[in-house]
């Protein structure tokens, strides 16, 4: 660093130069986290078209119920009315899955069936679906449509943090499956703009269970 100094003390054009290139490279790093989440919401709008036709087509029906499904293939259209999402859920929690906005976490039970369903989202890019899932509150109700059948969630307590693997207190993740229950869990990065945390939603079957546990 010290002669970094003494060279532009030396030498008054590297310090013209340098004060002329800064704010050049300041605008277009503005740029480009502007342009950033506009690009991904445009390419996650684009697959959303995409799967809505898709996941209504006999081939994922059949696919569906052989459990062939594929990673980014769609599994269910996720409805939250209290906080306006409304997005289809692909297969896979892969970046590459997860530029449909949400996936669902491979390993886990589909949606509707017994056990712990868990789905990953986005909160600031690649349309942003679970944007605003810590205002959830208990009670909202959480709709899951698959190729299948169709089953409603409540949320069942007030969404809280963990640490970016998702584990609790007692050594288990918020993922691992729950036999003898019917819940979903959410999940997705916290603070916004952040993958220090993980903020977590926790919701019990009230309607429609497809499958057993």
């Amino acid at each position: 660093m010290d002669a970094i100094v003494q060279f532009l003390r030396a030498r008054r054009w590297a310090r013209i130069s340098l004060t002329a290139v800064i704010p050049g490279g300041l605008a277009v790093l503005a740029v480009v986290l502007l342009g950033y989440p506009l690009y991904t919401n445009f390419s996650q709008d684009r697959i959303q078209n995409r799967l809505k036709h898709e996941i209504a087509s006999a081939e994922l029906k059949q696919a569906y119920q052989a459990r062939g499904t594929k990673v980014g293939d769609p599994l269910t259209r996720i409805v939250i009315p209290s906080i306006k999402v409304d997005v289809v859920v692909v297969e896979g929690t892969t970046p590459s899955a997860l530029k449909a906005g949400a996936g669902h976490y491979p390993g886990t039970p589909l949606p509707c069936e017994g056990g712990n369903v868990a789905i990953a989202g986005h909160r600031t890019t690649y349309g942003k679906p679970f944007d605003n899932v810590d205002l959830l509150n208990v009670g909202d109700v959480i709709t899951l449509e698959t190729p299948i059948g169709v089953c409603s969630y409540q949320v069942s307590q007030k969404p809280f943090v963990t640490l970016p693997d998702g584990k609790l207190a007692n050594g288990s993740s918020v993922v691992d499956n729950a036999p003898g229950e019917s819940v979903l869990t959410l999940t997705s990065c916290h603070p916004k703009g952040s993958a220090s945390h993980r903020v977590i939603v926790r919701a019990k079957l009230v309607k429609g269970q497809v499958g057993k546990a």
